[in-house]
């Protein structure tokens, strides 16, 4: 696809794996920084103007379309950028694991960060309680996923996928990289194994300000 994406986000927010699976693909695109968009004000108009839901990422097209939501702008870059490898090809072995765990991180994961991140919009009589609550649940689906994964050095084992992308980002959120290097050490790991690849270190840096091996 000929042209230029822009990619509306913030700095170690959400959009770092759209940013990450762009600079795989070899894809032209420009950043457009909304840091402070989950807040009224100039940044959160600002991504209005393409994403009236106020979500990032969001990515505008070379055709001026806006696409939202990773694991579909995960699809939409693996079937323009095929040779990159985003995504096992239909018939592939492993094509049904890799839509069934993409689902899940966004569908399962996710929105403990929504609630958790945001006690007061949906919880608000519950406070520090609810925000535990929600905490918790993310760290036992993170034990889950840490228990379907086999002794392969990515996701799918010796393919690499945008799985792994979404795993380099998420350890380092919480509930940290810390406890992802003693409770879930495989998915540590796949984030340490991004980091060593030479188009990816440079996003890892801007988005995170430094390198899990650090």
């Amino acid at each position: 696809m000929s042209g230029r994406y822009e990619l509306y986000g913030a700095p170690g927010w959400g959009s770092a794996i759209t940013e990450l699976m762009l600079a795989w693909c070899g894809a032209p695109f420009a950043f457009v920084d909304v840091d402070g968009f989950d807040a009224p004000g100039e940044a959160r108009e600002r991504l209005m103007k393409v994403n009236p839901m106020a979500q990032a990422p969001a990515l505008v097209l070379p055709s001026g379309e806006t696409m939202s939501e990773s694991a579909a702008i995960a699809l939409l870059l693996s079937e323009t950028y095929p040779e990159a490898g985003l995504a096992p090809p239909p018939g592939h072995a492993e094509r049904p694991r890799f839509l069934r765990e993409l689902v899940w991180m966004v569908a399962a994961v996710y929105p403990t960060f929504s609630y958790a991140d945001y006690p007061d919009r949906w919880a608000p009589e519950a406070g520090e309680a609810f925000k535990a609550r929600v905490d918790s649940r993310r760290r036992d689906l993170w034990r889950q996923f840490e228990a379907r994964l086999g002794e392969g050095p990515w996701v799918l084992g010796e393919g690499f996928s945008a799985l792994d992308l979404y795993v380099a980002c998420m350890v380092r959120w919480r509930p940290g990289a810390l406890w992802f290097a003693a409770r879930a050490p495989k998915m540590f790991s796949i984030a340490k194994r991004v980091e060593t690849l030479d188009a990816l270190r440079p996003v890892i840096h801007r988005n995170f300000g430094g390198f899990l091996e650090d």
